[in-house]
């Protein structure tokens, strides 16, 4: 093969529990902020929402079987907080935790390592309505519930991730307002991200502290932020959105701090700074076991002057897009993988989203001959064996996503999935990329023919 992978690799695909699960008040689930912010009409491309989603909840044993045939050995699912505690932080809904342990009991059958992220967007709305990550009590209420999911599964889950993406839920969420809970105050945003973080690093020093086993990290959305042109305006508006969007997050998790150049930019316009406290810094940078990168597309910052606190907006200049308007950069990966190996301690990685929306279309013998993902996928497979062979240590890849799934404010109108849901039936079908996915799996690698120029 032209792209071997080491023995120990980890090929997986990734889900989460908004998105896939349904069943909203089923089995004694209270509301989430997305169940609060999908059922107010408007915010919702089509007026979409997870009530059903792709039914996983009724559906797990189907969908995990299919994992199985296609030969996936890790598969990522997220916890669905407010069905482990519906109401407040005292009483554990017994029958939601039934349900994940069903969900680790047909993996287990199939020997598929579950990697089991803790938080993905989905507070309890009994927690936002006090604050939600605002409210520096959210820390404890988290660890807390952090405690009770890790206790329960202890030896059974291979990898735990505190938090996914705390950019997306701290800005989406609360700045830009597209994402529950649907706030917009930048400065707001930044508690959140403070918080995030603090709570993120209290459930590593717990995990520690009680000698769990297993693995803990956290995972980031991260990309290459390029100037959109030579001029010097655009590459200071590049630096203002790495800072923004990568070394804000990287820079505590690793060196204990937040980028003083952007200390500096915020104060400079006005925005009011996260309350840190003695200790917090401390708290965020405890040593990981891994860090989860969520790739996707490079971005090109050019100078805006409407758009306060950050003043730059973002370009795909002239390369290939997905059908989210994303740009097709895979060189893009190797150069991030590459950097935060050089720059972060040389920690290790795992790629744990990477995937493409599409319009699929399904034939008339009922195939779905997606090429265009293939050859996305395959891209950024080779770009993770160059990162590799460069000396990153990259330890696994996984697939967003295994479902065509919600797509957050897209609503269903942005398909990532290696499996077609039919949105009336709910039936699945395997598309093209899921089978040359299972060969990749089952190879270790691409093989001569999976071989770009």
């Amino acid at each position: 093969m032209d792209y071997q992978f080491k023995e120990d690799f980890q090929w997986g695909v990734a889900t989460a529990a908004y998105q896939i699960e349904g069943a909203w008040r089923e089995d004694g689930k209270g509301e989430n902020i997305w169940d609060r912010f999908c059922h107010i009409p408007g915010n919702i491309a089509e007026n979409a929402d997870g009530d059903v989603a792709c039914d996983f909840y009724h559906r797990y044993q189907e969908d995990i079987e299919m994992i199985h045939k296609l030969g996936i050995p890790v598969f990522r699912f997220s916890i669905g907080w407010a069905r482990i505690y519906p109401d407040g932080p005292d009483k554990v809904n017994e029958k939601g935790m039934a349900f994940y342990e069903k969900v680790i009991e047909e993996l287990e059958k199939y020997q598929i390592k579950p990697v089991i992220t803790l938080y993905h967007w989905d507070m309890p709305q009994w927690l936002q309505d006090i604050g939600g990550w605002t409210n520096r009590e959210s820390i404890r209420y988290f660890t807390e519930f952090c405690e009770t999911m890790i206790q329960r599964f202890e030896g059974r889950v291979d990898k735990w991730i505190t938090i996914n993406e705390p950019w997306v839920c701290a800005f989406n969420g609360h700045y830009w307002g597209d994402f529950a809970p649907g706030l917009r105050d930048f400065s707001a945003a930044l508690q959140t991200v403070h918080h995030m973080l603090c709570a993120h690093g209290s459930v590593v020093r717990l995990f520690r502290d009680k000698q769990y086993r297993g693995e803990i990290g956290i995972v980031l959305n991260l990309c290459p932020k390029d100037p959109a042109s030579e001029k010097e305006e655009d590459r200071e508006a590049a630096r203002i959105d790495d800072g923004f969007s990568n070394r804000w997050f990287l820079d505590p998790l690793f060196k204990g701090t937040y980028p003083e150049d952007m200390i500096e930019w915020y104060t400079g316009h006005q925005v009011v700074m996260p309350a840190v406290r003695e200790g917090d810094m401390e708290l965020i940078s405890q040593s990981i076991d891994f860090l989860g990168i969520n790739y996707y597309y490079v971005e090109f910052a050019k100078k805006c002057e409407g758009r306060w606190p950050l003043y730059f907006d973002t370009t795909t200049k002239d390369y290939p897009i997905t059908a989210y308007g994303w740009a097709i950069v895979e060189e893009g990966l190797t150069r991030l993988l590459m950097r935060i190996h050089r720059e972060y301690g040389q920690p290790r990685l795992i790629v744990t989203e990477n995937g493409a929306s599409f319009a699929d279309v399904i034939e008339e013998d009922g195939n779905i001959n997606d090429d265009r993902r293939i050859d996305y996928l395959k891209r950024h497979i080779k770009a993770c064996h160059k990162a590799i062979e460069q000396g990153a240590d990259l330890a696994g890849y996984y697939v967003w996503s295994l479902l065509d799934n919600f797509e957050w404010s897209t609503g269903y109108q942005n398909s990532f999935g290696l499996i077609h849901v039919d949105r009336r039936t709910l039936d699945r079908t395997v598309k093209k990329s899921g089978y040359w996915y299972g060969k990749v799996v089952s190879g270790n690698g691409l093989t001569d023919e999976d071989k770009m120029g």
